[in-house]
């Protein structure tokens, strides 16, 4: 598996830092969702889920935490600990999201509106869907 990495450029002086992010430059999709995780408590996973056809990018724009991706094959963590890197997420990869710190807020970019109908929230019908469409 080959984690989508983001970057974004970074503007700053004395005065301070300053990242912006455009639709279709730096966000290779149309933003129709954004929201952000934050007063996570310790011990806490949150995600566990995969999505059908959602694109994401999450950013951790301040604090830290971890992503655990898996697309049914290979799984990977990732560290987001930077509030200028983050990681793009595909459709057909399940992320769940712990080791929040406690200043930690997860910013996510998304390129759907919220549709229950998208989400697989149960592992296993995620491992067969994966196969499903491996198979078509």
């Amino acid at each position: 598996m080959k984690v989508e990495h983001f970057y974004a450029q970074r503007h700053g002086d004395t005065r301070g830092q300053l990242v912006a992010l455009e639709e279709k430059k730096e966000i290779p999709f149309d933003i129709k969702r954004v929201y952000y995780i934050y007063d996570t408590l310790e011990g806490v996973r949150r995600g566990f889920h995969a999505h059908k056809t959602l694109k994401q990018l999450l950013i951790c724009v301040h604090g830290s935490c971890k992503v655990l991706l898996d697309d049914g094959k290979e799984k990977e963590i990732v560290v987001l600990d930077k509030p200028y890197e983050g990681i793009f997420i595909q459709s057909n990869m399940w992320r769940e999201m712990y080791d929040f710190s406690k200043d930690a807020v997860l910013l996510v970019l998304a390129s759907e509106i919220y549709d229950e109908a998208d989400y697989i929230r149960d592992y296993d019908k995620f491992l067969k869907y994966i196969s499903d469409c491996d198979e078509a």
